[in-house]
């Protein structure tokens, strides 16, 4: 088999994009282990689109059960995880996870806006345990 990176990452959704406004949204759980795979290493990656005001904060969460969730320590990120402004449209941000946790997820916490900002995340699944890793 030719080594790719199909056979060895998977994104997942974790914040869907959409126009956010004040709030938090907590993004979809991504579980490591899906499928078996047991993935080692994850990064979160977030698009933003067009962002007319406001601040919007993502960070990284983690969780040993997928309900009991802590913010990721900036020790274990690999870059920071971005605010996004208006002076931001159309960007990519891209924050590498080196914990141990079995779950992750992305957090936007939004604030000051009037119209808010367009943005997603995903969540990058890697060098699985078995390959290659599952895509059903």
């Amino acid at each position: 088999m030719r080594s790719t990176l199909y056979n060895i990452a998977r994104a997942k959704a974790t914040l869907p994009i959409a126009l956010r406004t004040n709030g938090t949204a907590n993004g979809t759980t991504v579980d490591l282990h899906e499928n078996k795979d047991a993935s080692r290493s994850a990064m979160l990656i977030v698009q933003s689109g067009t962002i007319t005001d406001g601040s919007h904060a993502i960070t990284l969460q983690e969780s040993d059960n997928g309900s009991a969730w802590s913010t990721v320590s900036a020790t274990e990120l690999q870059g920071a995880a971005p605010t996004i402004t208006a002076t931001d449209d159309d960007l990519l941000y891209e924050v590498g996870y080196t914990g141990s946790k079995r779950y992750l997820r992305a957090v936007a916490i939004t604030s000051g806006a009037t119209t808010g900002g367009t943005f997603g995340a995903v969540l990058l699944r890697g060098f699985p345990r078995r390959q290659p890793i599952s895509h059903t």
